[in-house]
């Protein structure tokens, strides 16, 4: 009988684990709490309107080809890949705004216009860019289990040449002058749940990510990516129970032994958990399992801040809104404090505005507008009651972009309004706090220092996700898959079958020049 895998939760780690050892002839089972796959990548559909509830853009997609081809299958026959450029347009508090786009002459001169150091600015802060990348992804630091104090060391003075573990703020201001250029090369922390005034600059890889692997939407959205992660892996022969929470974690002598969905046992040789991480510590394992993460250590892990969004459906459409639009506040590092530290919900707010229809018109009715809305506020720990909030804040956020940012006329023209908070995410998905991103990435929280994808405490039990190595976002997650993959490979004695390349593909001078 071929080994058993049970993985607990259906998010993009989850998936990806479960294709790569599914092909590798293991017997994997995915558990899913909620009606259909997907985690936070789920999908909302309304009266015509189509709706991305989490991710909303590719970066790295050979990350994303390497999961097909380790099911011997191509991206191409399961995806309709666009590449979008500009990537974003951020909108500043001054009325300025800048295309964030992948021509690097363009850049230069919209740089060059808000301070003439800028330009140059860019060249230099793309070179170490360049650097981290080459590191984290094609020299495979990424997809490295840092498990060990070794794994440490080769770590440390790598990140320490490249200045890698400096915030990231603190990195950009070396390089650019002006206050929205130092904005637009810094905030991408932000985009993994972390604080770009203290989450390390390796983090800033992914400027040269989105400009020499290109900002990528597939049609239909990015729920499709799901959909097809799910046809590969029942393809291969995996099975999926939806509606299925995992109540608790079997452990026995030390080691997993299977999972427990209500009154039935599932065995495995191995379990993966894509869920929460606090969430899976604290509730799905007993506290005699943990000895590392006891009741009284769990509370110190820092975790990043919340989400509050709108997902509306318009019967009206706003060309100044390109596909990715940042619409920002007077403020920066102080609106960031409020939201990390302080915990405090404020009356001013930075916002990310998703509109899918500006690539794929078939998200939304002809001549409609489907978008959403991501706020970052606090978590939960800030105290407030989003059942109590949740209307007024809505109306204060369509207040600002009907009347101060010129959305005219946009609360006549909803047909569809949801919204989704901190709250939200805690009930719906475990998120512990109400935190999408989990862990915080912060210096002290990365690497060896992050939570390890092999349970630090249980036997054969493994961890994908955001709040594993290397971390949140998309590329993230789907390499915490592969690392946790070698691991499981290691540790269950299955054989490791090279992909035809002879390794990951991601990482070969071939695939990595495909990108350029």
């Amino acid at each position: 009988m071929n080994k058993r895998i049970a993985i607990i939760g259906s998010g993009f780690g989850g998936l990806s684990a479960a294709i790569r050892l599914q092909a590798k002839g293991y017997d994997v089972t995915v558990f899913e709490k909620n009606a259909t796959v997907g985690g936070h990548a789920a999908q909302l559909k309304k009266d015509g309107y189509t709706f991305d509830m989490g991710p909303s853009l590719i970066t790295a997609p050979e990350i994303i080809r390497d999961v097909f081809r380790s099911a011997g299958e191509r991206l191409e026959d399961h995806l309709d890949l666009i590449d979008i450029d500009p990537g974003y347009r951020i909108y500043y508090a001054d009325g300025s705004h800048l295309d964030y786009s992948a021509d690097p002459d363009f850049m230069r001169q919209q740089l060059g216009n808000f301070h003439p150091d800028d330009a140059k600015g860019y060249d230099s802060f793309m070179r170490q860019s360049k650097g981290i990348y080459k590191a984290v992804i094609e020299e495979g630091m990424g997809a490295m289990p840092f498990d060990n104090i070794s794994s440490l060391f080769k770590f440390l003075p790598r990140a320490m040449a490249l200045n890698a573990l400096v915030p990231a703020f603190t990195n950009v201001k070396r390089h650019f002058k002006d206050p929205r250029s130092r904005f637009a090369f810094s905030f991408h922390p932000l985009f993994i749940g972390g604080n770009p005034f203290r989450a390390p600059a390796i983090y800033q890889m992914i400027p040269y990510l989105e400009r020499e692997g290109g900002v990528w939407f597939t049609k239909g959205g990015m729920y499709s990516l799901v959909q097809a992660f799910e046809a590969v892996f029942r393809k291969l022969g995996g099975t999926i129970r939806t509606n299925s929470p995992v109540d608790q974690i079997i452990v026995q002598n030390k080691q997993a032994t299977g999972v427990r969905v209500g009154n039935e046992i599932y065995p495995a040789d191995g379990v993966i958990s894509n869920a929460d991480w606090m969430h899976t510590n604290r509730d799905l394992l007993e506290p005699e399992s943990r000895r590392k993460w006891r009741d009284e250590k769990l509370p110190k892990v820092d975790y990043s801040m919340g989400a509050f969004l709108l997902y509306l459906g318009v019967k009206k459409q706003y060309p100044e809104l390109l596909h990715h639009t940042l619409i920002l506040s007077h403020r920066y590092k102080g609106l960031v404090r409020d939201i990390f530290d302080t915990k405090r919900l404020t009356a001013d707010f930075s916002m990310y505005l998703h509109v899918p229809t500006r690539t794929d018109p078939s998200m939304a009715p002809e001549g409609h507008e489907s978008m959403y809305v991501l706020i970052p506020v606090p978590n939960l720990a800030g105290g407030v009651d989003w059942d109590a909030m949740a209307p007024a804040y809505t109306d204060r956020v369509l207040n600002h972009l009907e009347d101060k940012f010129g959305m005219k006329d946009l609360r006549a023209n909803i047909e569809v309004m949801e919204t989704f908070t901190p709250k939200d995410f805690l009930l719906e998905r475990n998120s512990h706090l109400g935190s999408a991103w989990g862990v915080e990435p912060k210096l002290t929280q990365t690497a060896n220092f992050r939570p390890h994808n092999r349970h630090e405490d249980v036997k054969n039990l493994y961890l994908v996700g955001a709040s594993t190595h290397p971390g949140a976002g998309l590329p993230g997650v789907m390499l915490t898959a592969e690392t946790t993959e070698k691991l499981v490979v290691d540790d269950l004695g299955m054989p490791h079958q090279e992909t035809p390349d002879n390794q990951s593909g991601y990482r070969t001078a071939a695939h990595a020049a495909s990108l350029l």
